[in-house]
């Protein structure tokens, strides 16, 4: 068994590779490396390739409400130069443009808007929920209909996974009290799971790798955690039993410090992990067509494989780790302490 998925991630990892391989092959010769950061930052398009002079890129929505003119709808491709495919100044339209760096910008600086526009992360986001909604809802029906049968299909890959973090993350964590708060620890689980795996996928956005989505996350378990404290927990913070009442003075600030230091650590731990091995792996690729040697490309080629195998399982750990601290954040929070 152990084999077959062995044998079974490699020949993934390289089927994730070849395409990365060759889109970056047909990108700008001049700058080899500029396709890193350009993967990693969220965009105002959804660009997959650029063979010759033909670019393969979805023009997403722009949004924008201004006082002045209300709610206003474009596309991306409307900010574009229609032989360069470059954002910039000049091809605004009614006092917008997106400049160099993608950033949406008013031709006047004192103008205030607000931007709603669909950018590439945001879809990724709406096409991991609709994902999500899928294997869910397959799962909900194939027990509604057959619920004395052994699960298959997709409820076969799901029900083990309930079953784990019920059982090994929410039960020992929170106590007795963890019905409550399995389905949100299900949630952040299957959440950040689904979009680290399909943020492999050649062409795919950073999803869980937008410091935005991690800072959500983190903030959801920080009000889930603060405004489920029990009274217990509020005085361990405010009035730390056993404290003598001059070191609470140092005692008391550390403690609150901590309420946030805490979904702090949540959001960045994330962040930098998933965008950290998508610029590695990204690196490696770069290196072949920056000294464009066969030695070079094949050593890289290599090892894009191995980290490439190192990422998914990488996807399965930080799903799991953010969901284990959020329960340990949750259940520290609602415990009773026994008195004596």
């Amino acid at each position: 068994m152990i084999r077959k998925f062995l044998c079974l991630t490699v020949l993934f990892s390289v089927l994730l590779t070849i395409p990365s391989i060759r889109a970056i092959a047909a990108s700008d010769e001049e700058d080899k490396t500029g396709f890193i950061m350009h993967h990693v930052k969220d965009s105002h398009e959804w660009h997959f390739a650029t063979f010759g002079h033909t670019h393969i890129t979805i023009s997403l929505p722009v949004i924008i409400y201004s006082a002045e003119c209300g709610l206003d709808f474009y596309i991306s491709s409307d900010f574009q130069n229609p032989e360069t495919h470059a954002f910039g100044k000049e091809y605004g339209k009614d006092g917008f443009y997106i400049d160099e760096h993608d950033h949406l910008k008013a031709v006047d600086e004192n103008r205030s808007f607000i931007e709603l526009s669909i950018t590439k992360n945001v879809m990724m986001l709406f096409i991991v929920l609709g994902v999500l909604l899928y294997l869910i809802l397959s799962t909900a029906a194939y027990y509604k209909k057959n619920p004395n049968m052994a699960p298959k299909g997709i409820a076969s890959f799901i029900e083990p996974i309930v079953i784990f973090i019920r059982d090994e993350i929410a039960l020992p964590n929170i106590g007795s009290k963890h019905q409550k708060f399995t389905p949100y620890l299900l949630t952040i689980f299957f959440f950040i799971f689904c979009g680290n795996l399909m943020g492999l996928i050649p062409g795919a956005a950073n999803l869980t790798g937008n410091i935005a989505i991690t800072a959500t996350l983190a903030i959801f378990t920080f009000f889930i955690t603060n405004l489920n404290g029990n009274r217990q927990y509020w005085k361990h913070v405010f009035a730390t039993p056993g404290v003598p009442v001059p070191l609470l003075l140092i005692i008391v600030p550390v403690e609150i410090i901590g309420l946030f230091t805490k979904p702090f650590s949540l959001m960045v731990r994330l962040f930098v992990a998933i965008t950290a091995g998508h610029i590695v792996i990204l690196s490696f690729i770069g290196l072949i067509f920056v000294f464009e040697s066969y030695a070079v490309g094949l050593a890289s080629t290599v090892m894009v494989v191995f980290i490439n195998m190192i990422e998914l399982l990488v996807a399965t750990i930080q799903a799991y780790v953010f969901t284990l601290f959020s329960a340990m954040y949750i259940g520290q929070a609602v415990a009773e302490h026994e008195h004596h």
